[in-house]
C-alpha cells in the first residue's frame, strides 16, 4: 500500500489488517470488514457529492441506482481493484475448490470463486483506512484521481458524466497527482 498510494504511509499491521479478508485463516488477528464498512459509506458520500454537483444529472435521473451500480463490489473489484494489482497481495480463501488453484482460470470461474467481491471488499478497506489514517481531503483526492476515472465502463458511471469525472481528476493533478496537498496549496487560514 505504501508504494500505491506514495507518499502515504501506513503501519505494517494498518496494511495487512486491510488487504486481510475474513474468509482467510489469518483474519483471526484482524480482518478488513470495518474498514470496508467505512469506504463504502465514504464512497458513496464522495460519489454522491460528484453526481449532484454535474450539470449533466436531470431530475430523469435515478441517483440511488447510478450510485449502486458505479459503486458495486464486484465492478470495484473487477476495474479498480484489477488496475492497482490487489490480487496479488490480497490474503483470502477462495470459495472455489482447491483444484483451480494451480490452474488460470477464465472470467467467469474467477467471479463464481468471488475474486471479484473480495477484491471490491479490499479496495472499500483501503478508502476507509485512509479516511481514517489520513482525513477526508486525502480520501476525497483518492476517490477522485484514482478510483472515480476506472468507473468509466460499461455498468459503472453511465457515459454523460465521463467529462465531469475527467475534469475533477485534471483539477487534482490526474491519476498519478499527489494525494497530499503541497503547503503552497494549501488554503491560507488567519489566526
Amino acid at each position: 500500500m505504501n508504494q500505491l498510494f506514495s507518499p502515504l504511509q501506513f503501519p505494517p499491521e494498518l496494511a495487512q489488517r486491510i488487504l486481510t479478508h475474513a474468509s482467510h485463516h489469518l483474519a483471526r488477528r484482524g480482518h478488513n470488514a470495518a474498514y470496508s464498512f467505512i469506504g463504502r459509506r465514504v464512497l458513496n458520500a464522495y460519489f454522491l457529492m460528484f453526481l449532484n454537483s454535474s450539470q449533466h444529472l436531470t431530475p430523469q435521473h435515478d441517483i440511488e441506482q447510478i450510485a449502486s451500480s458505479a459503486l458495486h463490489t464486484n465492478l470495484l473489484g473487477e476495474h479498480v481493484a484489477h488496475a492497482w494489482g490487489v490480487g496479488r497481495v490480497l490474503v483470502w480463501a477462495p470459495s472455489a475448490p482447491s483444484e483451480f488453484a494451480a490452474k488460470k482460470l477464465d472470467l467467469q470461474t474467477l467471479r463464481s470463486a468471488g475474486l471479484y467481491k473480495v477484491q471490491g471488499e479490499a479496495v472499500q478497506a483501503m478508502v476507509g483506512g485512509i479516511y481514517q489514517q489520513y482525513g477526508g481531503s486525502v480520501a476525497h483526492r483518492l476517490f477522485h484521481t484514482r478510483i472515480l476515472p476506472r468507473l468509466r465502463v460499461k455498468g459503472g458511471l453511465p457515459y454523460p458524466f465521463f467529462g465531469d469525472a475527467q475534469r475533477f481528476c485534471d483539477a487534482m493533478g490526474g491519476e498519478q497527482g499527489s494525494l497530499l496537498l503541497e503547503d503552497s496549496k494549501r488554503p491560507k487560514v488567519e489566526a
